[in-house]
């Protein structure tokens, strides 16, 4: 644990989900294969793209509309659509495939791994503090077994623009019902939950189980508060 300023003990935690309070990274790996494996399975028209093109489209998208990236839903929904009208598909038989592909992705998105040690910290620190989660992912909290623990979940897309805006932090604050500088926020992410969190006027607690030195790393533009390298830690600052 370091700590990088001087440090108040928190009246209420707000948590990244993904990379934070488990490994997602297999999880998305997982979930873009099944799209693919649906693909190749049920519309052989898609042996036309390669997944690199699918990741070509993907980003094509976003940069002609740039909000897609806040709904990562909605981003694979109209990526999905778009190419499979691109393989001659009408605009109905694409919608009803995309919705299909959207089930099967969703699906194996949220059978994801969460540690032992996750569910003790949390389930101990629910007791002190009230927790709420903000994600910028679309992983369903109540199906991974996390939902418990929060008195709500807020969602990019469905609930405000995706972290490091600062909508979600503003809503967690209104929900929290105590001040911005009283709410510690752990996150992964340099960006999106340490500066998203530090610009909102909250407390960043800066998770980082992959022995990152902050020294070498390029998007450090706000230190956190606190940083930490396992989990249990949070039970000595809480």
């Amino acid at each position: 644990m370091q700590f990088y300023r001087s440090f108040r003990s928190p009246k209420a935690l707000t948590f990244d989900l993904d990379d934070t309070l488990y490994d997602n990274h297999p999880v998305i790996l997982r979930a873009e294969q099944a799209m693919y494996d649906w693909l190749a399975a049920a519309h052989p028209a898609s042996h036309a793209l390669t997944p690199a093109d699918w990741q070509r489209l993907k980003y094509q998208l976003a940069k002609d509309n740039p909000m897609l990236r806040h709904d990562v839903t909605e981003w694979r929904r109209v990526m999905l659509r778009t190419g499979l009208i691109r393989l001659g598909y009408s605009q109905t038989q694409a919608a009803e495939a995309t919705e299909e592909g959207l089930h099967i992705v969703l699906t194996v998105r949220n059978q994801v791994d969460v540690p032992d040690m996750t569910h003790a910290v949390l389930s101990e620190l629910a007791t002190r503090v009230p927790l709420l989660a903000i994600t910028n992912g679309n992983v369903d909290a109540d199906k991974i077994g996390l939902g418990q623990y929060f008195s709500r979940v807020l969602v990019a897309g469905r609930d405000g623009l995706s972290k490091p805006a600062p909508d979600l932090f503003i809503q967690a604050q209104a929900l929290l019902g105590v001040s911005a500088a009283d709410i510690l926020h752990v996150g992964d992410h340099l960006i999106s939950d340490v500066a998203g969190a530090r610009r909102s006027g909250f407390q960043a607690c800066w998770f980082n189980d992959q022995s990152r030195q902050m020294h070498q790393e390029s998007k450090a533009t706000w230190l956190p508060d606190v940083e930490i390298h396992t989990l249990d830690q949070l039970l000595l600052l809480v």
